[in-house]
């Protein structure tokens, strides 16, 4: 691994960032073929967190916050800083003091496949974050990693420059060469759920809705009056 940071990278689009962060977490992935969403152990530090954003990328060591400590000069308005650790580690890596550097810079969040602390004091500050484990666990300033180099965080690839949006359903990576395509498909979702929510509000059944009867009796499903017929 180089240690290095990198300055310049290319973001995606700002407006298809927004759009993207309207659709949600849920819709956004199934638009994207069911692709980049991390592993769900990553949970919002406070419940009702959402967020939208570009990614600077950070690969730090186990239990060593050098690097976000680095990272953060390099973030911009409208990012979310990603962590990926070299390996497992639950350790509090992230607390309220670098939190409020971000906010500083106009960061909407933080995702991190490590640990957290000082939970009650991110939730009174509006600052989202999504993390693998929050943990009093304290950490050094001793190795180095690197800042805006491709990173795996929690099971998914990221690079600079990425989407990210984020929810209490979870996080979802989505390709800055991506994005509009995402965008697409993910708005006709939306419009196309709209009108099935209409029909099922007004007592349609999902059976009949998606014309499941047929295929359900082909696979063997039988229906009886009672449980004397079984």
């Amino acid at each position: 691994m180089k240690n290095v940071v990198v300055r310049n990278v290319r973001r995606t689009d700002a407006g298809l960032v927004t759009r993207l962060g309207a659709l949600g977490v849920a819709t956004a992935h199934e638009a994207y073929g069911r692709f980049g969403l991390m592993k769900p152990y990553l949970r919002p530090v406070w419940s009702g967190a959402e967020a939208a954003g570009t990614a600077v990328t950070v690969l730090a060591q186990p239990g060593d916050n050098w690097m976000i400590h680095v990272a953060v000069e390099q973030c911009q308005p409208g990012d979310i800083l990603v962590v990926g650790c070299t390996t497992d580690n639950t350790d509090g890596m992230f607390g309220d003091l670098l939190a409020t550097s971000l906010m500083a810079r106009g960061v909407r969040g933080l995702v991190i496949d490590a640990g957290v602390r000082d939970a009650k004091s991110l939730r009174e500050m509006g600052f989202p974050v999504w993390s693998k484990a929050i943990s009093a666990k304290g950490t050094v300033k001793a190795t180095l990693g690197a800042v805006n180099v491709p990173v795996v965080c929690a099971g998914v690839n990221v690079m600079p420059g990425d989407t990210i949006v984020a929810d209490d359903d979870g996080v979802v990576v989505i390709g800055r060469k991506d994005a509009a395509d995402v965008v697409t498909k993910g708005e006709k979702r939306v419009a196309d759920e709209d009108g099935k929510r209409k029909q099922l509000a007004a007592g349609v059944l999902g059976l009949d809705m998606y014309g499941m009867r047929e295929p359900l009796a082909k696979a063997g499903l039988v229906y009886v009056d009672g449980p004397e017929d079984v």
